[in-house]
């Protein structure tokens, strides 16, 4: 790009478009867990470009697919017709995904997907008569994307105001607790108890007014924070208990985040759906799904008349052909190179290493990881004369390196296909970068 190329009509998402076009970063290829800038600068890309790219840029194999499909099929309505790459993209996702959850409803993105979860939860609660049942459970520091069901349940205050009346929906605690948990290696061994909010907050509404609790099983975007051992567990019993549905919001710990599939399959525990994005195409072609567990489908679709729609919801551009061809290559790629559960070998336990190495950097309070994701977080002081987030992003940017950061948090989730030479030279980066702006 022509850094005298015009950037005024181009309005940035979640970005400080002014600072941003006064000193832009633009990225002109990739390749491999490589950015390379328009000046020619190697950016290693610790964040899988926005937690999705997770078999790593420029992979020919995605490629070839979506310009094979592109002259074979490029785009056929959802809408009472059907192509047999949508069907066979469903079947080969569902071998992925908990025994109970065998089918798939295709979205966009993950802000489509549990705006559609949200919607499946409510068609569920009314044909089976509980149409009270119309309220959502969410939790402080969550991120369920942008739409207003999304971030009616999502816990980030600045992604909530300024946006009007809500979906009537309340919120459990987080469950980040640095004065019992910094520097946990994996699931923090305390915080279980935080669980037991969720009957308090059954009791206060009334069971017969919630249709679903919608978690994220690792809070992504709000720090990168764990959930206490047991803690999903127990939240899978009150659930049952009280006859409420359970979603994982898994866009960003789906498809071997975490060393698994998905989280799901990690902790042991099985919601009655799961959102899914960004990793099921490698990020490359926009796709979302919402895998849901037989008998919520089975009650919707058997619940009207055969010829009658069942569910008055859908997109233009759900199972779009090109974004399957580009999910089905990507099933391939981490089938065969063993992606999905490498996080949970040695490359994790390097990763966890080098991270907690950062335990004595400057104002550095707490190190938290699980599988190939992880975050530092540092002394609310440092951002006394305001956020740190993006004077640090930058910092480390000019040290060719790509980071997230959220107010006083980095967070990192590399490629699955990183090496341990890739991981020590983020831990510089983060150390140099934390010396030079708190040292």
């Amino acid at each position: 790009m022509s850094t005298n190329t015009n950037m005024d009509a181009f309005w940035m998402p979640f970005t400080a478009n002014r600072d941003f076009k006064s000193d832009p970063r633009i990225i002109e290829r990739a390749e491999g867990v490589m950015y390379y800038t328009n000046e020619g600068q190697e950016i290693l890309d610790a964040t899988a470009g926005l937690w999705c790219v997770n078999a790593g840029h420029g992979r020919s194999e995605i490629a070839d697919a979506v310009s094979k499909q592109l002259l074979e099929l490029d785009y056929a309505s959802p809408f009472n017709f059907g192509h047999d790459i949508g069907f066979e993209f469903a079947n080969r996702l569902i071998k992925h995904t908990p025994a109970q959850l065998n089918k798939v409803f295709f979205t966009n993105s993950g802000s489509e997907a549990v705006e559609s979860a949200l919607k499946i939860a409510l068609q569920y609660q009314k044909s089976r008569g509980k149409a009270g049942k119309t309220k959502f459970l969410g939790r402080e520091l969550a991120y369920h994307g942008v739409n207003f069901g999304g971030i009616s349940v999502g816990g980030l205050t600045p992604n909530r105001v300024g946006f009007g009346p809500l979906l009537p929906v309340d919120h459990l605690p987080h469950t980040l607790d640095i004065a019992n948990n910094a520097f946990s290696k994996g699931l923090p061994e305390q915080g279980i108890d935080k669980a037991e909010a969720l009957e308090q907050l059954i009791h206060f509404h009334g069971a017969d007014t919630i249709a679903a609790v919608i978690i994220e099983p690792m809070s992504g975007a709000g720090g990168v924070i764990m959930p206490p051992q047991g803690y999903l567990k127990r939240m899978r019993e009150i659930c049952d208990q009280h006859d409420i549905l359970l979603i994982f919001d898994e866009v960003i710990t789906g498809w071997g985040r975490l060393g698994a599939a998905f989280a799901s399959e990690e902790f042991d525990v099985v919601p009655d759906m799961i959102t899914s994005a960004k990793g099921i195409t490698n990020g490359v072609i926009p796709l979302g799904a919402v895998f849901v567990k037989d008998e919520i489908h089975d009650q919707i679709v058997n619940n009207v008349a055969v010829g009658g729609i069942e569910f008055y919801h859908g997109y233009t551009y759900s199972a779009h052909p090109v974004a399957c061809a580009a999910g089905l290559a990507t099933l391939d790629i981490y089938e065969r190179e063993g992606l999905l559960t490498r996080a949970a070998g040695d490359i994790g336990t390097h990763f966890e290493k080098e991270l907690h190495n950062l335990k004595d950097a400057p104002k550095v309070i707490d190190v938290r990881n699980y599988g190939l994701v992880g975050a530092i977080q540092f002394d609310p002081s440092v951002a006394a004369n305001g956020p740190i987030g993006l004077d640090f992003q930058k910092g480390c940017y000019k040290r060719g390196v790509m980071v997230r950061t959220m107010g006083n948090i980095v967070a990192f989730s590399p490629p699955l296909t990183i090496e341990a030479n890739h991981i020590d030279r983020l831990v510089n980066v983060l150390r140099e970068t934390a010396e030079d702006m708190f040292g």
